[in-house]
């Protein structure tokens, strides 16, 4: 293929992409009450699967209602003439890319496939599966625990019992699309950390060296996300931890496999007696 075919190519994987947003974003944007009411809106009630979960686990534990929660006393305030309309928007466009990402990421695969050798066909289809599910896993755990820990801690939050809190709508909004969207995202860690390995910028020794400083900004991060708890802390710091650690294996891995790669290929450029 010439170069402005290639670019005619990635043009339409673009406008593909493209369209596969843009129907999950109207599919959302229909289904406004579903979307809201027992999706976005879903984790400023006390009766939320996650609260009702912890509440169990604490009474499991032996912890009585420590970690139960109780109302969630604070409303949500709209104050722009056209703010429900554009957050409407908003999360229709968040909710078409969660739905989309799976098709974008294999009309990205489709797109370089012609240009990889068939061996690495396999291996890089794989990668797009294995991406696809981080993303959701990531999406799920930011929803069901980081979105309502922080909304159950910032929503009953007081200075004083005599300032009560009026949450504004694009405030709430924000807080649980970031929230969700940038957990799928950070999921992609063990990729990112494969490319950045098999690029040379990383290596499984820099991972090791800094695992303190990542662990200790976990917990800090977790320390402020989550009610004052063990358990809470160690239910949102733990999978982070287990991410970094599944990084550092990738790495390792990935290093071992290009040093068998350049023996391989210094045994067969050896000149034969």
């Amino acid at each position: 293929m010439t170069f402005l075919e290639h670019l005619e190519e990635l043009r339409w994987t673009l406008v593909r992409a493209a369209i596969a947003i843009a129907l999950g974003m109207i599919g959302c944007f229909i289904a406004k009450d579903f979307l809201f009411d027992v999706v976005i809106l879903a984790p400023k009630d006390a009766s939320f699967v996650t609260y009702r979960a912890m509440c169990a686990l604490g009474h499991r534990i032996g912890m009585g209602d420590d970690m139960c929660v109780g109302d969630l006393v604070f409303t949500l305030q709209n104050i722009s003439m056209s703010g429900q309309f554009f957050t409407h928007l908003i999360v229709s466009f968040v909710g078409g890319f969660i739905i989309a990402f799976p098709y974008v990421l294999w009309e990205i695969w489709r797109f370089i496939a012609p240009g990889l050798h068939e061996s690495e066909k396999g291996s890089v289809g794989g990668l797009v599966f294995s991406a696809s599910i981080l993303f959701l896993f990531g999406v799920a755990f930011g929803y069901f625990l980081l979105a309502p820990l922080s909304i159950q801690f910032f929503g009953t939050y007081q200075v004083s019992t005599t300032v009560q809190n009026t949450v504004a709508l694009d405030s709430y909004i924000a807080m649980v699309t970031s929230v969700t969207l940038w957990t799928g995202l950070v999921f992609e860690l063990p990729l990112v950390i494969l490319f950045l390995t098999r690029a040379g910028l990383i290596t499984p020794a820099i991972l090791r060296t800094y695992r303190k400083h990542a662990f200790v900004g976990i917990l800090v991060l977790s320390a402020i996300l989550t009610p004052p708890d063990v358990v809470s802390q160690l239910i949102v710091s733990g999978p982070l931890m287990l991410l970094y650690e599944f990084g550092i294996l990738i790495s390792s891995r990935t290093v071992k496999r290009m040093e068998r790669v350049v023996r391989t290929r210094a045994v067969q450029q050896r000149p034969s007696a």
